[in-house]
């Protein structure tokens, strides 16, 4: 398995060859209205169970991926402004305005959410499926109210032209304009941060835009994702054999355990309000790691996806 996985590593040093290997299965889900929906009603309904008591109007989301979906459903839900930020830009026009009318219809019929997942979040919601409690009746008129829709669907089509709207912004960190400091109500990223290679620069940049009372949230993905035979076992790589296996891509996959995720947002002034872990057996044991995480704790090893609410102080 290493061997195979240092060969593809190799091969991205070849001019052409590294944008096919991250684009193959880049920002995979993401085109989807339905994929798109679930992940903002997950994310809106756990921050709310963690005392987030109104839909944040500024809203800065880290690997929108393949559609600016998630960041369409956090408007029609009555946020007034989204920010993506990608590490490469994925997103395409079609698919946005493709997105926008499919998110319009769902938000419009109350659809449940498409699929329970990781986390649950089904004790807070309704008979329907749905987030009554925090979209109630008068909050979603207003917000799907038709000029109101008219107004981001125009920001859906002029994005990235002359005549962009600052309702709506997609950027890759290396363009576009910087969040302006303290500016933010809600930082959030979908199995995304597992991908962030430096993590300490991601959370100083979140910890300078978020207002003070802001609020972040973030699912974290912990598997080695087809790096090697076990789940957990891209833990067993030396520093070396795992720098060769990265190769020149743009992005790869973190090897960093909650601990360090923790530490970090303690650093950088975000107290932890909510964390849950879903932990999968099996995996490497101990005498498999590799001298670098040989001090990671028996929780962290086990740890296959993290859910964590937090807020600035």
């Amino acid at each position: 398995m290493q061997a195979a996985m240092v060969a593809k590593g190799l091969l991205t040093w070849i001019p052409g060859v590294e944008r096919a290997f991250f684009n193959r299965a880049a920002a995979r889900g993401t085109d989807s209205a339905s994929y798109c929906y679930g992940v903002w009603l997950k994310h809106l309904t756990l921050l709310w169970a963690s005392g987030m008591g109104s839909v944040p109007r500024t809203v800065v989301e880290l690997g929108p991926g393949a559609s600016i979906g998630t960041g369409l459903a956090a408007l029609l839900s009555g946020a007034e402004r989204y920010i993506g930020i990608d590490a490469v830009a994925h997103a395409r026009p079609q698919t946005n305005a493709t997105v926008f009318r499919e998110l319009v219809e769902l938000f419009l019929t109350r659809a449940p959410r498409p699929r329970a997942g990781f986390p649950s979040i089904e004790e807070y919601l309704d008979s329907r499926g749905f987030p009554g409690m925090i979209l109630t009746e008068p909050h979603l008129d207003a917000a799907l109210y038709s000029p109101r829709l008219d107004q981001i669907e125009s920001a859906v089509s002029n994005l990235g032209t002359a005549q962009a709207d600052e309702r709506i912004r997609y950027q890759t960190w290396d363009s576009g304009e910087p969040v302006a400091n303290a500016s933010v109500d809600l930082v959030f990223s979908h199995v995304v941060l597992n991908h962030v290679d430096d993590l300490d620069s991601l959370y100083a940049t979140c910890g300078a835009c978020v207002r003070p009372g802001g609020w972040m949230s973030h699912q974290i993905d912990f598997n080695c994702l087809n790096t090697a035979a076990e789940w957990n076992g891209h833990h067993a790589y030396g520093e070396l054999a795992w720098k060769l296996i990265a190769g020149k891509r743009p992005y790869f996959v973190s090897r960093e355990p909650f601990a360090t995720h923790l530490a970090l947002l303690e650093r950088h002034g975000f107290d932890v309000v909510q964390l849950i872990r879903g932990k999968k057996a099996g995996g490497i044991d101990r005498r498999r790691l590799a001298p670098r995480w040989r001090d990671i704790s028996d929780e962290d090893l086990a740890t296959q996806s993290g859910f964590i609410v937090c807020r600035r102080r």
